[in-house]
């Protein structure tokens, strides 16, 4: 089983790019790679920084901000921060 907080199914072969390609366009909503970042809680998603602020995805803590790729992951990071940025 799957320990996505993002996805109900139970099995995923999904993998996201960590940088876009060169000349690919931004879906994700951000202004381009520098605006990209990977979630600290599901290690491997991609995360639009100017979408997650837009959302409240995102925690500031100990002088750091974190960007989380879905709500699920906020409450994970909430629960033991260190866990997560030391992981």
């Amino acid at each position: 089983m799957s320990d996505s907080c993002c996805n109900t199914s139970t099995t995923s072969d999904h993998h996201h790019a960590a940088t876009m390609p060169t000349g690919s366009t931004n879906l994700l909503g951000g202004t381009g790679a520098d605006d990209l970042t990977e979630c600290v809680v599901m290690k491997g998603s991609t995360v639009s920084k100017a979408k997650a602020e837009a959302q409240g995805l995102y925690r500031d803590y100990n002088g750091e901000r974190y960007w989380f790729c879905c709500a699920g992951c906020a409450p994970r990071f909430d629960a033991d921060p260190t866990a997560y940025i030391t992981a």
